[in-house]
């Protein structure tokens, strides 16, 4: 079998798009803006929870930590997608092995499962509190991760007429099921937050669950309305039988872009409707940052002054 070169054309990355117009540079700056927007807030919380005993110790805070991790994870794949010339694709010689996307994957099953873990916590505390334990958390957490990874190695390591075939229909079938429970939760959670929870006697514990369903149904409601337009293109794609990169690449594909903008959306409202996390960042990551840039500045001058 003869071997023809393969062309260095393919091995030369260059911008996501040339910088020779206005419009060219506001979409290079604004995915350098988005990357490192995801990164720095994603890294904030997690640093504040994670430093933070009294938030380790809550579910809650788990589903926030893993979320933040794949949401991390995105940001800084982002400065090679959104910066470069890339495109994910079976055959791009630029793809990443679906790797970046499973981040985002897994920040999507982070937060269904975050739904499921305080509908279980309003509905039945006495047994969530003896079923859902701190060991069984995380195994929740650690099996969604093995999970999207075991998805992505089989991508990459079946032929890519096989992967497709088995990968494809699971994925979208799972994508759409998702949706559909992802958006049962939220009527259903808020049906108990404005009704049953306002039954309930004005305590502490009652403000902190009302407080945490509230939160997980906000940031439910961003990411369904960012991610269905994501998935009705890959329906649309699925019937089609193509792959419909419309786009030059991921950097300039707005259905590609809203799912990353959901992901520096995500640690806002976190901070925003979370008292204890936002009291956390300002003891631990505020502190620090504000501390750090103190000791930076000069100090008094300790030569005696001549008069």
């Amino acid at each position: 079998m003869r071997c023809t070169p393969m062309s260095n054309k393919s091995h030369v990355l260059s911008l996501v798009l040339p910088l020779t117009s206005f419009g060219n540079v506001l979409i290079f700056l604004f995915n350098i803006f988005l990357a490192t927007a995801i990164t720095c807030l994603n890294v904030s919380v997690f640093v504040s929870i994670l430093l933070s005993r009294a938030l380790r110790g809550e579910n809650r805070f788990m589903y926030m930590l893993s979320t933040c991790l794949s949401d991390t994870c995105t940001g800084a794949s982002y400065y090679y997608i959104g910066v470069f010339d890339v495109t994910d694709s079976s055959d791009s010689p630029t793809r990443t092995f679906y790797i970046a996307p499973t981040f985002q994957g897994i920040s999507f099953m982070a937060v269904l499962a975050a739904q499921a873990d305080r509908y279980h916590a309003v509905v039945s505390p006495f047994k969530y509190s003896q079923r859902m334990t701190r060991n069984r958390t995380l195994m929740v957490i650690c099996s969604y991760w093995i999970y999207a990874f075991f998805i992505v190695a089989l991508h990459n390591l079946l032929p890519t007429i096989s992967a497709r075939q088995i990968t494809s229909f699971g994925g979208l079938a799972g994508n759409i099921l998702a949706i559909i429970i992802m958006i049962g939760f939220n009527i259903r959670l808020f049906i108990i937050a404005k009704y049953q929870l306002g039954k309930e006697a004005p305590s502490d514990e009652r403000d902190s669950k009302r407080s945490s369903v509230y939160l997980i149904l906000v940031v439910a409601v961003f990411f369904i309305g960012t991610w269905v337009p994501f998935f009705c293109w890959g329906i649309i794609c699925f019937f089609a039988n193509t792959q419909c990169h419309s786009f030059k690449n991921d950097g300039t594909d707005p259905i590609r872009i809203l799912p990353r903008v959901n992901a520096a959306l995500t640690p806002i409202l976190y901070i925003r409707g979370c008292a204890a996390l936002k009291a956390s960042l300002y003891s631990t990551v505020c502190r620090a940052c504000c501390q750090r840039r103190a000791g930076r500045r000069p100090g008094p001058s300790k030569h005696p002054v001549l008069p």
